[in-house]
């Protein structure tokens, strides 16, 4: 059996841009991260990234493609950015084309939960599915869609946005005007927020650090009602958008991954128990809901196997 190609992933993220050699579903080398905001512009950040994919294929010259995530709207067609969340400057840029043409390596660019997805349906949790639903849940939820073993991209490639959905048609009102947007209900900071009014309204106080998704998980596991009724409310909303999800695209597997997800059972449980209670029986029968087998790694070996699919190799 012949070995599998090399491809380099880049997880291009709002804090950093991580870079990896990809076998497979295997990271073997890395470089250092790239501090993404210490550009001011678009173009000096991509000299940096193409120097340090230039580094790692000095080391490692049978790489055969690169593939790229990024956190915002992305042309899949073209690879070009149309906007990125929390970077700003990165509007209309060319990026497939700028790499391509600077590396000599086929590249493929994507949105970043598109390739957390693409990792755990080709590799991960999803291998072998073809109705499959990605959640990654952090700072903002992010989502992809694989629909009759194809990636649901949409007419402007930007399906998949789950934290846009709301639960609340009166609720928080979003960035984008949109009301009772889930990831303004179980963001990191979000989370966070909410538990400490909860502890407030029980007369107790915690600081911001106390109320993180992790430490929210340490004093559940040591009996914390407060604590253990902010992680149902986290499975409930959580299952109220899925719920919409599930009528609407009948998957067969619900990946959940991200920070918020390394909770889990806190999380798992009350999140099925309130979802599968919603759904008849065509929509719940055999639903499998899988932790991401990647935790941290997912962008990058997604983007990876991605640009070596495009590539055809």
């Amino acid at each position: 059996m012949s070995e599998k190609p090399l491809a380099i992933g880049i997880d291009f993220g709002g804090t950093s841009v991580k870079t990896g050699v990809v076998r497979g579903h295997e990271i073997i080398d890395q470089a250092p991260p790239i501090a993404t905001q210490d550009f001011d512009s678009p173009g000096e950040l991509m000299q940096t990234m193409i120097r340090t994919v230039e580094d790692l294929r000095v080391r490692h010259g049978s790489v055969r493609a690169v593939g790229i995530g990024m956190p915002g709207f992305v042309d899949f067609e073209k690879g070009v950015v149309f906007g990125l969340t929390n970077v700003r400057g990165w509007e209309n840029v060319p990026l497939r084309e700028e790499l391509q043409a600077k590396l000599g390596l086929p590249v493929a660019a994507d949105n970043d939960a598109n390739c957390m997805a693409y990792a755990e349906w080709k590799l991960g949790a999803g291998k072998g599915r073809r109705h499959l639903v990605c959640v990654a849940l952090g700072t903002g939820v992010g989502g992809g869609i694989i629909a009759n073993g194809q990636m649901l991209r949409g007419a402007k490639f930007a399906a998949g946005e789950i934290g846009q959905s709301s639960i609340d048609y009166q609720g928080r009102k979003g960035h984008y005007g949109n009301l009772g947007a889930l990831e303004d209900y179980i963001g990191n900071r979000e989370i966070a927020r909410d538990a400490i009014a909860a502890y407030e309204a029980a007369g107790i106080t915690k600081h911001i650090e106390d109320c993180s998704p992790a430490a929210l998980a340490e004093a559940a596991k040591l009996g914390d009602k407060i604590a253990l009724g902010c992680w149902d409310g986290i499975g409930r909303m959580l299952a109220t958008a899925m719920m919409n999800t599930c009528w609407l695209l009948n998957p067969e597997a619900i990946v959940i991954g991200g920070g918020v997800a390394r909770a889990g059972d806190l999380l798992f449980t009350p999140f099925r128990e309130h979802l599968l209670r919603q759904l008849s029986g065509p929509f719940k029968d055999d639903l499998a809901i899988l932790p991401a087998a990647f935790g941290h790694e997912a962008g990058t070996v997604g983007a990876a196997a991605l640009a070596l699919d495009e590539a055809g190799l």
